[in-house]
């Protein structure tokens, strides 16, 4: 078999395993993450637009978009309901008439205050998935690999944001 072949294959086969592990994955995130945010009214798209704009003070549609990995439509469609929902306000800046920017509301910073508190009353089959791997190596994993082919395809800026996320939800 020659080396453009076997490249090929190897190519091919390397895709459809993140294909069918990230399906896998994506669905056991998406049936916990729905199950926590249910109580709320919320979905997962409006729930990472709040905490986008929790994060970014001050984002533009465009910023929820590129950050919440979906079309600018998408993003503004959801940003659209939640201000309907008191939870979000709309706003334009003096020097930039053209983009609109997004500023979580009162309402919109309790309620991702009060989403934090319940996170342990809702199911978690990713994170008991997780535990064995806690209770060997001592920590959850940390995903170097994922975190650097995820910055290779979305650049530094998406994992900064990334990190800032993060790091505010922890404090």
């Amino acid at each position: 078999m020659s080396e453009e072949m076997i490249a090929a294959k190897e190519a091919m086969l390397y895709s459809q395993r993140i294909a069918q592990l990230s399906k896998a994955l994506w669905k056991a995130v998406e049936k916990d993450w729905q199950a926590w945010i249910k109580p709320y009214r919320l979905n997962i798209n409006e729930h990472h637009v709040l905490l986008i704009a929790n994060n970014l003070k001050g984002a533009s549609i465009s910023d929820i978009a590129k950050f919440g990995v979906m079309h600018v439509s998408t993003a503004f469609n959801f940003s659209k309901n939640l201000e309907e929902r008191g939870l979000l306000s709309f706003s334009k800046r003096d020097n930039d008439k053209r983009n609109t920017y997004v500023e979580l509301t009162e309402k919109g910073h309790e309620l991702l205050l009060e989403l934090y508190g319940n996170f342990n009353h809702s199911r978690h089959t990713v994170i008991d998935g997780s535990i064995p791997l806690r209770e060997l190596y001592g920590e959850f994993p940390q995903f170097f690999e994922l975190i650097a082919l995820i910055r290779n395809i979305y650049g530094d800026d998406f994992m900064e944001i990334f990190e800032v996320s993060l790091k505010k939800m922890e404090d």
